[in-house]
């Protein structure tokens, strides 16, 4: 081997190293567009199933099966809103029957308590604050800076709301518009094998997102009843919003039980602390262990198992390592990525021993 090789394959994994730097950043520039393209995918997955059924059981034309379907989800989503903003109004309306002179009053016995706690050691707080500058330091601008990035993040929104409704239009329009853009960069020997890789996803997929959805049903109506049972007001919303955090694995549960309790406290503001609010929150306390023992032991398996084809413990261990490495998002995408990976596996390399193990029930 000359020099003149050795030079032409530094530089050649040089310029490798480079071209993936290059498409790194790209993709890390270009992340919002990605996210949009991923929420459509997923919408579209959920909305696959809708437009099957209308184009053959109400024989729909296909563009007819696809604006029915976007209203309904479309629908949905308004509706969603529509029933948290009177939530937020209640909520709002019953924090205002606090009591502001006694917590005032505590408040100023608390700051009394401390400044005599700091008096007996010696420590002399005014002048503490005052050698701090903490006052001056304040920086009162942060409030309309805080007021233009509300009006930023609302506008964002909205942009990413109308990206992701565009997007999934055409993906549930031509079902093959994201699997063709893919295998515009797939070597023509190994186009067959990547859209079979493309139906087992997508069918699996469909199948885990309704059974997500039958998942966040199956907790509406166990919250629902036992609301309604307790007399707690806006039932419906509050268990579909605790619903709905669900989704977000191992976390969610406890984030929905933590905003249970505490918006059925606010519901009973007015009300005697040991004669009604205790009670309603043991109540509530004892319809979320009783969803959670059921969807635990229940729905989860199901879904799955009959879904994605892979065992509890499985998924378990990937969920864990998913929000190790990436946080809150990585658990929730955890469970579509690895089923994905699985297909992809096994199609790709369905000799090997090991991913024969991973892949025999799909």
């Amino acid at each position: 081997m000359n020099s003149k090789t050795i030079a032409n394959g530094i530089l050649r994994a040089i310029g490798i190293l480079v071209a993936i730097c290059l498409v790194l950043y790209f993709l890390y520039a270009i992340r919002s567009v990605i996210v949009y393209i991923l929420i459509a995918a997923v919408i579209s997955l959920i909305g696959r199933p809708v437009i099957i059924f209308l184009r053959r059981k109400l024989k729909f034309k296909n563009l007819l099966a696809v604006i029915t379907t976007m209203l309904l989800l479309l629908g949905v989503f308004v509706g969603i809103i529509s029933l948290l903003i009177p939530l937020l109004i209640e909520q709002g309306q019953n924090l205002s029957l606090l009591d502001i002179n006694e917590l005032q009053t505590n408040i100023e016995e608390l700051y009394k308590g401390a400044i005599s706690y700091l008096e007996l050691n010696h420590i002399d707080a005014e002048k503490a604050i005052e050698d701090s500058k903490i006052l001056s330091s304040l920086d009162y601008s942060i409030i309309p800076n805080f007021l233009n990035n509300i009006a930023s993040v609302i506008g964002n929104f909205g942009i990413g709301l109308m990206s992701v409704l565009f997007i999934a239009f055409f993906f549930l329009k031509d079902s093959n518009l994201f699997q063709k853009g893919i295998l515009t960069f797939v070597p023509n020997d190994k186009e067959l094998k990547t859209k079979n890789s493309f139906t087992k996803i997508s069918d699996l997929l469909s199948r885990y997102f309704l059974g997500l959805l039958l998942q966040i049903l199956i907790l509406f109506v166990i919250y629902t009843i036992g609301l309604l049972i307790i007399g707690v007001k806006n039932a419906i919303v509050i268990a579909f919003l605790c619903a709905l955090i669900n989704l977000i694995p191992y976390l969610g549960p406890l984030i929905g039980a933590v905003l249970m309790l505490l918006l059925v406290m606010t519901n009973n503001l007015g009300d005697s602390f040991n004669a009604v609010v205790v009670p309603n929150l043991l109540y509530t306390l004892l319809i979320i262990v009783i969803a959670q023992l059921i969807d635990n032991f229940f729905s989860q398996p199901f879904i799955f198992s009959k879904s994605v084809k892979s065992h509890p413990l499985e998924i378990f261990l990937i969920i864990i390592i998913a929000g190790l490495l990436f946080g809150v998002v990585g658990m929730v995408v955890a469970i579509p990525s690895y089923t994905a990976i699985k297909v992809i596996l096994k199609e790709f390399l369905s000799d090997n021993p090991i991913v024969k193990k991973l892949t025999q029930g799909l």
